[in-house]
């Protein structure tokens, strides 16, 4: 069940200081907690990111399916999120990216980790990128 595998890198993510091993290892990854768009309840999923600056930049890739994943949903409703990366946790201001942003940022993704690439292809729909920035 996806559910328990997320389950799984979240509590191994909390125990080593942000570090993940298998399919992820060597991998940023960034903790997001948003808040559901029907029921209002906080959902913790772990995330490949792009560091930009000190912005923390998500994909909505759904490695690649036909959908958007129902953590971008959320963030669309309630952009008010909370971000773990490493020991830090911090409240964040999620921004869909649109038009060069979203280009360079997908670029570069793809660049560093070419499976991005192959979402991208395997999917009819622009994969939304999100720009997670630090609130306060």
């Amino acid at each position: 069940m996806p559910n328990d595998w997320n389950e799984q890198i979240i509590a191994e993510f909390r125990a080593n200081e942000g570090k993940v091993g298998g399919m992820f290892e060597g991998a940023p990854i960034v903790l997001l907690t948003s808040t559901g768009a029907k029921s209002g309840k906080h959902h913790t999923t772990p995330l490949m990111y792009l560091p930009d600056g000190d912005r923390v930049v998500v994909f909505a890739s759904k490695a690649g399916a036909p959908t958007n994943p129902q953590w971008f949903n959320n963030l669309v409703a309630n952009p008010d999120a909370t971000a773990e990366v490493g020991v830090e946790k911090f409240g964040v201001k999620a921004v869909v990216t649109e038009g060069d942003e979203r280009n360079r940022l997908f670029e570069e993704q793809k660049k560093r980790y070419p499976q991005f690439a192959e979402y991208e292809k395997s999917t009819p729909r622009t994969i939304p990128v999100v720009v997670l920035e630090r609130a306060g």
